[in-house]
């Protein structure tokens, strides 16, 4: 099947940039939107009316306005935003049976969900590819009670943000997907709009957010458990480490930290056989800064904060204890000197996790936790865990993914350190630490089901002969 057409339900941050990167692609979209119910001062002033074309399509036509200022910028060319047709649910429903693919991007709540797929089931071709680009809703809530046709037709994709510069899309197929509907999602999402595929299971936040979130959190709790200021975090879980320069806390300022604190209670609850869910229950310096919209760049200030000082602008720091900003501290650890002249990612994150200094301390608990939190998730999250890696590269700006990371620092070492601190492992990882120094991952891209001939692990239970051999056997040096 061929995609010419889509139809993007939702014309907010998430909607408006799926558009915008059809665009890049040469690829027409429908951009629509609930119509608004009252008008604004401004069309009061220009003499508009409710049934004003103009009001009607206000939110469609304002997505594409926060697409035009985005910066970095979310088009190739601004010119191709002709491309993106504004519209809204109620005039232009005779629109999605020109579709060949109807996204779905409304806010994150189930019943709107279903309302916006009543209306779509009404109004769709039949065979048109149907998706949400949902972060957590199980695929199973939102096509339940849904026609054959719907459901054989309907998937998650599942884009992060910003669309245009993030790799990263994750598929998820429900129980009555036809799994000739994800290839083709994914050849289209590959070859048209430079995607990387990362296939995950229904379960909550998926893969990325899920390990990401925890890693985030985990992050968070030791800084405040250790007396760590934000930029010294920044400094350490940045380049050093293999991770983006946002980093902890500045990433969470461009996500939001209103999102993270929802993203983080819809986890605690969707999770309530997680051995680590406790992980996940927000801090109450978090819920302060939400209180005071404290919620990073959408509100100018969130862990850090542009201040003018002198006709100077600065950029400050939030102090964790206070709640006041302040003006950021130099941070100079040893370790972390000495990591800048460390070309190798994979030493440069063994030498700052396993240094003896105030880095190495918190690299050290961070990285072990969400290593085992990470390897306790598989097969729950994923029967292969190149998904899991390339979910946290493409998806966080991870350099290396969590078992690439593991291979990194050694296998045998680093568990033996973890179980001696009590971190609960995995048996399928010990089993590979105590045949020696083996990896995880081969660096190797081979198929997932050559499991005999590499060393990545798949815990499918579509070959339940793998359950009766031994590691070795599996998993070869």
């Amino acid at each position: 099947m061929e995609i010419k057409k889509v139809a993007v339900l939702g014309a907010g941050v998430m909607g408006s940039q799926i558009a915008s990167h059809l665009a890049n692609a040469g690829i027409p979209s429908y951009l629509l939107d609930i119509v608004p119910k009252e008008l604004t001062e401004e069309e009061r002033a220009a003499g508009l009316s409710l049934q004003s074309p103009q009001v009607r399509n206000r939110l469609a036509h304002k997505g594409l306005e926060f697409a035009l200022k985005l910066k970095p910028a979310s088009l190739f060319d601004n010119d191709d935003i002709k491309l993106i047709t504004p519209g809204n649910f109620e005039d232009h429903s005779a629109w999605l049976s020109e579709a060949d693919w109807i996204i779905e991007v409304v806010i994150e709540r189930l019943d709107i969900k279903k309302k916006v797929f009543d209306w779509v089931e009404k109004n769709r071709r039949p065979g048109s590819i149907l998706s949400s680009n949902t972060s957590g809703i199980p695929l199973k809530a939102l096509v339940e009670g849904r026609s054959k046709d719907f459901q054989e037709h309907f998937l998650i994709t599942h884009f992060f943000n910003p669309v245009r510069y993030m790799k990263l899309l994750e598929i998820v197929e429900g129980a009555q997907t036809d799994s000739t509907i994800s290839k083709q999602m994914a050849h289209f999402a590959e070859e048209r709009l430079g995607k990387g595929i990362v296939y995950a299971k229904d379960t909550p936040n998926f893969i990325a957010n899920r390990i990401g979130v925890y890693g985030m959190m985990a992050t968070i709790r030791a800084a405040l458990e250790q007396g760590y200021s934000i930029e010294e975090i920044d400094k350490i879980f940045g380049p050093p480490l293999g991770r983006a320069k946002s980093a902890a806390f500045r990433t969470a300022d461009i996500a939001g930290i209103d999102t993270v604190v929802h993203v983080s209670k819809n986890l605690y609850e969707a999770v309530p056989e997680d051995e680590s869910r406790e992980m996940f229950k927000v801090p109450p310096v978090l819920e302060k800064m939400v209180e005071k919209k404290y919620l990073g760049d959408k509100t100018g200030q969130g862990f850090y904060k542009k201040m003018k000082i002198n006709g100077k602008k600065e950029i400050y720091s939030l102090d964790l204890k206070t709640l006041e900003y302040k003006p950021q501290e130099k941070v100079r650890i040893d370790s972390l000197g000495e990591a800048k002249n460390i070309d190798d990612v994979r030493e440069r994150v063994k030498f700052v996790t396993f240094a003896q200094d105030k880095a190495g301390k918190v690299a050290w608990k961070v990285t072990a936790d969400t290593l085992a939190y990470t390897a306790r998730r598989i097969p729950e999250i994923s029967d292969d865990i190149v998904n899991v890696d390339n979910g946290m590269k493409w998806g966080y700006n991870w350099e290396l993914g969590p078992f690439e990371s593991w291979d990194a620092i050694g296998v045998s070492e680093s568990v033996k350190r973890m179980e001696e601190e009590g971190t609960p492992i995995p048996n399928w990882v010990k089993a590979i630490a105590a045949e020696g120094e083996i990896s995880i991952v081969e660096k190797r891209d081979k198929p997932a089901t050559s499991i005999l001939k590499r060393n990545r692990i798949s815990l499918s239970q579509s070959d339940p002969s793998l359950s009766s051999l031994p590691i070795s056997k599996i998993v070869k040096k």
